[in-house]
C-alpha cells in the first residue's frame, strides 16, 4: 500500500464543551482554532498537536468519556510543564525517571483522560 500518513489528531467526547475547551487552554496553553457550540466541536492545538472535542452525535452512543488507553504528549522539558501543573491538576503518577529512558508523569483532564508528558532523559 503506498499511502502516507500526515497527521493524527485524536477527537475527544465530552458533555462538557466548555469546560473541556477551558481545561485544555487555561492548564495546557492550547489555543483553540475554532468552536461551535451550535455544531459541538472545538478544534484545539499547541506547538505541532492538534486535538478535536465534539459533543455527543446520534452516530455514537455515549455516556461518560471512556478510553481505554492514555494520550502521550512528547514535550521538550517535561520537569517545567510538571512544576506547572502538579498542583492545578488530578495526578495520574508523579513525574518519575523510567528504565526506558523517559522522564514522565501523568494527569487527568476533566473528563478523566488520561494525559502522559514525557521528555527523553539525558545522560
Amino acid at each position: 500500500m503506498s499511502v502516507s500518513f500526515q497527521s493524527l489528531r485524536p477527537m475527544l467526547r465530552t458533555k462538557d464543551l466548555h469546560g473541556t475547551v477551558k481545561f485544555w487552554t487555561e492548564c495546557l496553553g492550547f489555543s483553540c482554532q475554532g468552536v461551535s457550540e451550535a455544531d459541538g466541536w472545538a478544534s484545539l492545538c499547541r506547538d505541532r498537536v492538534s486535538v478535536m472535542i465534539a459533543t455527543p452525535n446520534a452516530h455514537v452512543p455515549f455516556e461518560t468519556p471512556a478510553f481505554t488507553g492514555s494520550f502521550y504528549f512528547e514535550v521538550d522539558n517535561v520537569t517545567a510543564l510538571w512544576a506547572d501543573l502538579k498542583d492545578r491538576v488530578a495526578i495520574a503518577y508523579p513525574m518519575e525517571d523510567f528504565e526506558y529512558g523517559m522522564r514522565e508523569f501523568a494527569i487527568y483532564d476533566n473528563n478523566g483522560y488520561m494525559l502522559q508528558f514525557g521528555t527523553p532523559v539525558r545522560d
